[in-house]
């Protein structure tokens, strides 16, 4: 159902079963799928294409022109995939000619009220970013990385699967997976333990990645000899290999 009051571009791609709200606008080559929901007051314009059964609460701007100074108009682009909550006053930014001009959110993600996605992000899928919770351009996101409310991520950093933020932190290096940081300056504190056994993780396998993490931060080693210990360990526990193929593809370095 489509409120009189929305306002849709006549090139807009919109599924029979979409739903959206009074005063939403839809701009110009946009492509929304099955089983969405717009509330009321949403945005989205520019080059976005959204999957099914995303809901988007009110005042939501999805796929505006990116926060660059270096944007000049371009056709950039926006992907959103399936299942995915987009609470109040979140933005959500396209790409830019400096990356892949893309930007790509997952699946199955929460984006919590007045949290915000710059230009050329890419986040995975069952990610949280809790409340104002911020990452820079070019960020990468790993699938079930959770951000406490007002985190904020400094551009071209990458974050790994499972990670997890606490409140108020201000991340500026790349972040492993399984690692929780918190606290100003932001510094490592353990894995996350607890997201992992929600998950499914196995005991054996929890306290592994416990001693993978002690070789990283805690023994002394050097970040190559850490690297080399950890190779060794996920021989035993492929869930490490994780953490090794992070630690090689890291451009930024290591919160550490």
């Amino acid at each position: 159902m489509i409120h009189a009051m929305a306002i849709i571009d006549s090139s807009a791609e919109i599924a029979a079963d979409v739903k959206v709200g009074a005063y939403s606008v839809i701009g110009a080559n946009v492509s929304i799928d099955s089983g969405t929901q717009l509330r009321s007051h949403v945005t989205v314009n520019g080059s976005t294409k959204i999957g099914k059964n995303n809901l988007i609460y009110q005042f939501a701007c999805v796929g505006e022109d990116p926060q660059d100074k270096k944007y000049a108009g371009e056709t950039t682009y926006l992907e959103i995939g399936d299942n995915n909550v987009i609470r109040e006053f979140a933005t959500i930014h396209r790409g830019t000619t400096q990356d892949e001009k893309l930007t790509i959110i997952g699946s199955n993600n929460l984006l919590m009220a007045y949290s915000h996605v710059a230009h050329d992000c890419i986040i995975g899928d069952d990610v949280i970013l809790a409340n104002a919770a911020s990452l820079g351009g070019h960020v990468h996101v790993g699938s079930h990385v959770i951000l406490g409310g007002f985190s904020i991520v400094h551009q071209f950093c990458h974050l790994g699967e499972h990670s997890f933020s606490a409140m108020g932190s201000a991340i500026s290096m790349d972040l492993p997976p399984y690692v929780t940081v918190g606290g100003r300056p932001t510094k490592p504190h353990g894995i996350n333990a607890i997201g992992l056994e929600r998950r499914g993780f196995s005991k054996d396998t929890i306290l592994d990645i416990k001693r993978a993490y002690k070789a990283l931060y805690k023994s002394g080693l050097t970040l190559k000899e850490a690297q080399k210990k950890l190779q060794k360990m996920a021989e035993k526990t492929p869930e490490i290999s994780l953490m090794v193929d992070f630690l090689v593809a890291s451009s930024r370095s290591i919160i550490r």
